[in-house]
């Protein structure tokens, strides 16, 4: 049974999944509790919904549309709640993700 193993870089704050099939995975940010959206580090083509759970993690696999509007709503949410830096944390993960 192939496993799947997370690693937090404490220097830059970024998270990573090493996936048996899709190689590492580059957390871009928080979805809603326990759901986070992923992508393929380097080509950062494929995106994957993660929900994080006590059973272990689920990988959703979704569009580059449905993963940008995931962000946008993320954004607006942080905006909404006057988180004023996660909001540009994330807006730089959004521009360099989908710019």
């Amino acid at each position: 049974m192939k496993s799947i193993s997370l690693s937090v870089d404490k220097q830059s704050n970024e998270t990573y999944l090493n996936h048996p099939n899709f190689g590492l995975l580059y957390r871009i940010c928080l979805i809603e509790d326990n759901q986070e959206l992923f992508t393929t580090l380097y080509a950062q083509r494929l995106f994957f919904l993660v929900t994080i759970s006590t059973d272990g993690f689920k990988f959703e696999p979704i569009t580059r549309s449905d993963a940008r509007l995931m962000v946008e709503v993320r954004l607006r949410k942080l905006r909404s709640q006057n988180n004023f830096d996660r909001y540009q944390e994330l807006e730089q993960a959004y521009k360099r993700t989908f710019q």
